[in-house]
């Protein structure tokens, strides 16, 4: 508390079973603790250097690095097309917030990885409004991965059990007695010849 605090202090007659005395202190408005604004529910890493490394998402790992006021996003397993391209969602959606500075948006020293930097503001702690708007880009995406997951597991179950019509029983199609393109009988080396 600072020096100049004033703190009151009630004390009321103590208690006649237990000889307990309660002691109230009145904080000025300042030093009240205040509930929080809001909450998040993600699953996040804290790595030894201070980083905070966000998993939730399917495609991107999302580092929030303090100490450098920075974003990055990481690819989960592999570069590819689908990645990058919810990179370029991930730090749209950051820009339109203001949690970012677009002219920042940059490729990382890691391969596939992309960064931006975090504007300072001494009146809010960024790091907690870039956690709050990340949040709110996954939960946006969280949709599209369940549509994905969905799709995929009836493809499956397509290909695993499919429909009567789609399939047939085994002997239900005749055999050819020659198969393939090639037939056993044709001389390879004659044909090279033909072409000299």
């Amino acid at each position: 508390m600072a020096d100049n605090t004033n703190i009151t202090m009630n004390v009321d007659a103590p208690d006649l079973v237990g000889n307990n005395i309660l002691i109230k202190v009145d904080l000025p408005e300042e030093e009240k603790v205040t509930k929080p604004q809001a909450s998040v529910d993600l699953q996040i890493r804290k790595t030894l250097e201070g980083n905070l490394m966000i998993t939730d998402h399917e495609d991107v790992d999302i580092v929030l690095v303090p100490a450098q006021s920075k974003i990055i996003a990481l690819p989960k397993e592999h570069m590819s097309e689908d990645v990058y391209v919810t990179q370029n969602r991930l730090f749209d959606f950051l820009a339109k917030k203001g949690v970012i500075m677009p002219e920042t948006i940059q490729g990382g020293n890691v391969y596939g990885a992309m960064e931006a930097r975090i504007p300072e503001n001494d009146s809010v702690d960024v790091n907690q409004v870039g956690l709050f708007v990340i949040d709110k880009f996954i939960e946006e995406e969280r949709p599209y991965f369940m549509s994905e997951k969905a799709f995929e597991k009836q493809q499956e179950a397509h290909y695993v059990d499919p429909d009567e019509e789609d399939s047939t029983e085994l002997g239900e199609v005749p055999h050819q007695t020659h198969k393939g393109s090639m037939p056993p009988w044709a001389r390879y080396g004659l044909i090279y010849r033909y072409y000299e």
